[in-house]
This record gives structure tokens, sequence and C-alpha cells, in this order.
């Protein structure tokens, strides 16, 4: 199943990033390693939120993946939810 961890950010989002980007991208990169993680990126014009797409057997894992994150524990993430996404057409599909 495909799950979208969806976050919503502060308003000087961009500008108070940097402190903690480095920890945050090595907790993305680390599940993407697991292959829990297949893409991830904030929201453009503006920079509002962000979005990330999980492949997993269910929400807790993106779940998980928020409570740990460098930018929600440092307050950077204003709300964040997990929807699973039913995915219908794609080359990331995982075929039954």
């Amino acid at each position: 199943m495909h799950y979208l961890l969806m976050y919503d950010v502060i308003d000087d989002y961009v500008a108070r990033r940097a402190e903690f980007r480095a920890l945050h991208l090595a907790h993305a990169k680390a599940a993407e390693a697991r292959g829990e993680l297949l893409l991830a990126g904030a929201l453009a014009e503006p920079v509002d939120g962000a979005v990330l797409l999980f492949e997993a057997d269910s929400p807790e894992v993106a779940e998980r993946f928020a409570r740990a994150d460098p930018y929600v524990i440092n307050g950077l993430i204003t709300r964040w939810q997990v929807r699973p996404w039913t995915t219908v057409v794609g080359s990331l599909l995982n075929q039954e």
C-alpha cells in the first residue's frame, strides 16, 4: 500500500530549516534505504508544506517517520497527517 505523509509548515520554514536540514535528510535517506520512503519533497510557490510517499503494510511506518523527524521535533511542522493513497496507475505500483 501507498501512504502520503503530508506536512504543514511554519511561516518562516525556509529560513529556519537550515539548522535541521542535514538531520532531516539523513532521517529520510534511512527510510529510503529501508525501502519505505519512495519520494519526498517540499511544495513550492509557496513553500507551505511537504509531501512524502511511503510504501508499507500499514500507516504506522509513515507515522513513526513523522514522530521521529527532526523537523517535527523542532517545531517546523505545524501539523502532519498520514493518508492511504489508492494508486491505480504508474511504475511504482505494487502489482499483486
